[in-house]
């Protein structure tokens, strides 16, 4: 299952010895040392200036397909052709993530995440 991490989560991990970066990789301390292949990516989260065109907002994408949009990212914002978004910086990755006994299943990814988060970081 793929998931959205954002930059700022994985510092909060880095600094409290949770979860790292390591060469492409998320690396779960609560797991010995699991890892899981990392993509550098964006979530959209606001329409800045223009017309929404390519339907981005509230959507993820990573550096790859922000290359094929032409797209230019720098930070907390991203330019497709005149169109300015703010977006949260962060790295998609694939994680299986088992349901434990009594958990509703998640409906998105934000639930998915706290599933993730409770499950491995808890």
């Amino acid at each position: 299952m793929k998931l959205f991490l954002p930059q700022a989560q994985l510092e909060e991990w880095a600094l409290g010895d949770k979860a790292d970066l390591r060469d492409g990789k998320l690396v779960v301390a609560a797991e010995g040392g699991a890892s899981y292949p990392t993509v550098p990516a964006v979530h959209f989260v606001k329409l800045v200036s223009g017309e929404d065109t390519h339907q981005l907002v509230a959507k993820v994408k990573t550096e790859p397909q922000l290359a094929s949009l032409g797209a230019d990212h720098l930070e907390t914002s991203v330019l497709v052709g005149e169109t300015a978004y703010e977006v949260v910086p962060g790295y998609v990755t694939e994680v299986a993530v088992a349901p434990r006994p009594g958990d509703k299943k998640p409906n998105n990814e934000t639930d998915l995440l706290a599933a993730f988060i409770l499950n491995k970081m808890g």
